[in-house]
């Protein structure tokens, strides 16, 4: 793409969290803390994940999702965060936390938290981030069938003004009705994008939209790879629709996740400047009907 270096994350458009506006574009915070998500790779130098936040901010991204688990031997994405934007934050800037999951000190994952445990983790997010309250928590279900009681004990930290907003991640159709039973909605976050992990997922988008509920995908560049690495291997429908607009594989997933809906925002992570510049591009990326057509196909499976 051309001219990349102008383009802002006021291109795609905006959505609101609540009643806080953010740019669909956004930024997640998972990548700033290593070369790959958590332990599975080598922390990063500090100056560059700095780097990686001001410009950021520079480009007009005014959403972050962060967690107190993104964390590497040497990097905490909270700390990152907190050092480079806090003190004061910008007034328009929106941090999305998560809760749930559960990293011991030496980095491996212990036991999902219990509700009663949830208020320690929104309490951990608060300390690290330096703030007296966390703009949008979302419960993480980890493998329960039923969120109601973890997902009412975050309800409970809302109504005493720790939470202004309350989302959901990883979950299926049903999880969304049981929460909105216990409180309000305002963002599901679940993996989707171009390779179809999940069968749930075109349904939630769906469901979503018609609620004017934020529907924010993880993993929509890297797919299947997940945390481990940056992306999976490019089909030749992508490739070509990537050479038609001169922009790379990844601009093109991030811009096919947009044009599922308003309601649908971007938060692809990275530790790299140059990377961050063109995600945030994307966002100006105005694919054709047939060219949706094309990659609609290659979402189902049906692309040779």
């Amino acid at each position: 793409m051309a001219s990349q270096t102008t383009i802002t994350a006021t291109a795609a458009g905006t959505w609101k969290l609540g009643e806080l506006t953010v740019n669909r574009v956004g930024f997640g915070a998972m990548r700033l803390t290593g070369s790959a998500a958590f332990h599975l790779g080598v922390p990063r130098e500090r100056e560059q994940s700095i780097a990686v936040l001001r410009r950021a901010v520079e480009l007009g991204v005014n959403h972050i999702d962060t967690a107190a688990f993104y964390f590497s031997s040497l990097r905490s994405a909270n700390e990152l965060i907190n050092s480079v934007l806090g003190g004061p934050y910008p007034d328009d800037l929106v941090i999305v936390t998560k809760v749930g999951p559960h990293r011991e000190y030496s980095g491996e994952w212990g036991t999902s938290a219990r509700p009663d445990q949830l208020s320690g983790q929104v309490e951990e997010n608060l300390r690290q981030l330096g703030r007296d309250h966390l703009d949008v928590v979302n419960l993480r279900r980890m493998r329960q069938d039923s969120i109601a009681e973890h997902f009412g004990a975050l309800a409970e930290l809302r109504e005493a003004g720790l939470i202004r907003h309350l989302g959901i991640s990883a979950v299926e159709p049903r999880h969304l009705a049981e929460a909105q039973a216990i409180a309000p909605v305002v963002c599901v976050q679940n993996q989707y994008g171009l390779h179809a992990p999940d069968p749930d997922a075109d349904e939630m988008l769906r469901l979503c939209g018609a609620q004017g509920i934020a529907f924010v995908p993880f993993y929509a560049i890297a797919g299947e790879a997940g945390p481990e690495r940056a992306s999976m291997a490019d089909h030749d429908e992508l490739l070509a629709v990537a050479r038609a607009h001169d922009a790379t594989p990844a601009q093109i997933r991030l811009a096919w996740t947009l044009h599922q809906g308003p309601h649908v925002l971007a938060i692809p992570g990275t530790g790299n400047p140059d990377h961050l510049v063109e995600n945030v591009a994307a966002g100006a990326l105005r694919l054709t009907a047939d060219e949706m057509a094309l990659l609609d196909a290659m979402h189902r499976g049906e692309a040779a």
